[in-house]
């Protein structure tokens, strides 16, 4: 062959080679020229792979995980959520940018040469921005989930005919704080669109103060008690009161019925004379105070209010600080002594009343109302130094003189009436009242005013009851001891 032969067909070789060389260059070219006007490989945005996709593709591909429903469970229901119904807005513009910007880090050859060699460019991904309306989602829990699936707590009810009560359902409620965040979680991922909603146990409510109401009309009917009943009653913690009256035969009654006081005065008694004492207080008064409540000796009762408060007008004087203290329906009109004389005739709002006559004893009245806030007025002066006794006598009746008044009323410890309806151990500070009545020799009204301290509330409680013909002790005594015993339960069934 000859040389110059040789040589031509080398050099259409090489040209070849350079020809091919050149269109495949031109190919590449070509190729990564379309892929650098998209987003480069391996890019995340909002935890999306959008490596290779270009603007229109990378929105749709994040707006269809991100405003795709969200599953949110709680207990056995399941909703679909929509994030648009929630005020969720992704925020595509900004991240866009973002990622555009990876892609101008580095010049067009640099990058043809590394995709030539199949080096990738350190990527940092880009983190989602959205939008999100904390009002809004609270506001879909509490009205769409919360309202739906909660599960109210049932209250305990009373047993019929009895003090005792049935248990009670706890219920569920939605952590309505926790959940929000919780939503948010799930809209905010990519992946993990699925929310256990965290709900909190709720424990079955007191019932119904006028559930209670029911429940001791129900006692009443069931003791077989056909007199008349009144009862005042009031939550020291809520200020929540009680007040009826009840007869077996006739129903509900007009409150505010006048009852003979007969040694429940001695309470009124024990506040005038605390206006009276100074402190220190001489031993000798203190000692006729505690016989007079403690024991309820009617001697003691006349010799310390002749001794303090006055010889011969005690009974007016102590009407008179009932009176200012607004309780208008209680009066003490003369000494205990037999034979002392009755110092005035009062009319009260009570004792006037043509629907209903206990026939009360013209020497000392009063309604169970008035006997409950008397007692609560002493518990408000006891436990802050504050109510009606500090504002109607100031500097006369002094924080710790209620205190004693608590003192002494809670040595009272005759194991019947209200106190026969409490647990042992019970503080129930209180004054009890009946009386042999002169005309026939028979019993015909109860009373008993209490304080009562318990792990569930404190309380006052004010029972007087009334027998046209005879208040026989034994089943009174029941009667009142069931009615206390639901009083307690009602206001501890959380701590039994």
């Amino acid at each position: 062959m000859r040389k110059g032969t040789s040589f031509s067909i080398l050099r259409w070789v090489a040209i070849g080679f350079i020809m091919m060389a050149v269109f495949l260059t031109t190919v590449e070219l070509v190729k990564y020229s379309r892929i650098r006007s998209n987003f480069p490989r391996g890019l995340k945005i909002a935890g999306v792979p959008v490596g290779g996709l270009d603007y229109t593709q990378t929105s749709e591909r994040i707006l269809k995980i991100y405003l795709s429903p969200i599953e949110v469970h709680y207990g056995e229901a399941t909703v679909q959520i929509n994030p648009s119904a929630l005020g969720f807005e992704p925020q595509l513009e900004s991240m866009l940018v973002a990622a555009d910007n990876q892609r101008v880090t580095e010049s067009f050859w640099l990058g043809y040469w590394n995709y030539l060699w199949n080096r990738t460019q350190s990527i940092s991904n880009i983190p989602l921005h959205a939008k999100n309306d904390d009002e809004r989602i609270y506001t879909y829990l509490r009205d769409e989930i919360s309202s739906r699936y909660d599960q109210p707590a049932i209250p305990p009810m009373p047993v019929p005919g009895e003090s005792g009560f049935y248990a009670g359902t706890a219920g569920t409620e939605l952590n309505l704080d926790r959940a929000v965040l919780q939503v948010i979680e799930a809209m905010e991922s990519s992946s993990s669109r699925t929310v256990n909603l965290t709900f909190r146990k709720t424990n079955p409510p007191r019932p119904s103060i006028l559930l209670l109401e029911i429940m001791l009309k129900d006692i009443i009917d069931v003791s077989g008690f056909d007199g008349t009943v009144e009862i005042y009653l009031q939550d020291l913690q809520t200020s929540q009161s009680l007040n009826f009256a009840y007869s077996a035969i006739e129903g509900d009654i007009p409150t505010d019925i006048a009852f003979s006081s007969w040694s429940t005065v001695k309470i009124p008694v024990m506040v005038s004379a605390f206006q009276f004492i100074s402190d220190p207080h001489p031993q000798e008064y203190l000692s006729l105070m505690e016989e007079m409540i403690e024991r309820s000796e009617n001697e003691s009762t006349d010799e310390l209010a002749s001794a303090v408060i006055d010889n011969r007008l005690a009974p007016l004087i102590v009407t008179e600080s009932m009176q200012t203290l607004g309780l208008e329906n209680t009066f003490w009109a003369g000494f205990f002594r037999l034979g002392a004389p009755l110092l005035q005739r009062f009319t009260t709002p009570a004792n006037q009343r043509t629907d209903i006559d206990t026939d009360p004893d013209m020497y000392n009245q009063t309604t169970p109302a008035d006997m409950g806030m008397l007692m609560q007025d002493i518990y408000h002066c006891a436990e802050t130094g504050g109510g009606s006794l500090i504002a109607a006598f100031d500097n006369e009746i002094t924080q710790n003189e209620c205190q004693l008044m608590v003192k002494y009323l809670a040595l009272n410890q005759i194991g019947v009436l209200i106190q026969a309806g409490m647990p042992g151990g019970t503080v129930v500070a209180h004054k009890h009242g009946w009386a042999t009545e002169t005309d026939d020799g028979l019993i015909h009204t109860f009373g008993d005013v209490a304080i009562v301290y318990t792990p569930g509330g404190d309380y006052t409680l004010s029972i007087f009851v009334h027998h046209p013909v005879q208040a026989v002790f034994d089943p009174v005594n029941l009667l009142f001891a069931n009615l206390s015993s639901a009083t307690y339960n009602y206001f501890n069934l959380h701590t039994q």
